[in-house]
């Protein structure tokens, strides 16, 4: 019973501390400004039709450096739409995540209702009783691969049309 206790959910309020969240906002923030321009992202002048797999091969691993951040940050909104656009999954993640924050939450990690006292284990159990039927529900899985499609067909497809800077073709002499 008490391994029960050991689950994976237990550290959850240990890993959503402020200092954690800190850093990561911290690091999201140092990405952010590593955010190439609009006119540098979409510099129309730029585009050309790749000549082999070589040339493909070449542009898409200079780009996926050289633009990370843009496409990282490309991804974050395509995950938004797909969310907003699959209201029954975004409410189940909501929930779960809320379900397990309240949980963790609780003072002495119980719950007294006029029908009894409630253990966190017990409340655990609840939240993927309803939380997993209810995920199933709101097809999770077709949901990432539209997401894994729409964001490799993007971000490579902008990879490999996008030509080298000119400066680039000096550098390897």
């Amino acid at each position: 019973m008490n391994q029960i206790s050991q689950f994976p959910f237990a550290n959850f309020q240990d890993r959503l501390n402020v200092e954690n969240i800190r850093s990561n906002i911290t690091t999201v923030g140092s990405k952010l400004q590593s955010l190439k321009s609009p006119q540098e992202f979409f510099d129309f002048r730029r585009i050309s039709k790749p000549e082999n797999f070589g040339e493909i091969q070449s542009r898409v691993s200079y780009n996926l450096s050289y633009f990370s951040a843009n496409y990282l940050s490309i991804i974050g909104l395509l995950s938004i739409y797909a969310l907003v656009t699959n209201l029954l999954l975004l409410f189940v993640l909501v929930f779960f995540i809320g379900g397990v924050y309240g949980i963790n939450r609780l003072p002495d990690g119980e719950i007294r209702s006029p029908f009894g006292t409630l253990n966190s284990s017990q409340l655990y159990t609840g939240l993927f009783m309803i939380s997993i039927p209810l995920g199933f529900l709101a097809s999770p899985i077709s949901t990432m691969m539209w997401l894994i499609g729409a964001s490799g067909v993007t971000v490579l497809g902008h990879a490999s049309l996008m030509d080298k800077p000119i400066e680039t073709a000096f550098e390897s002499v």
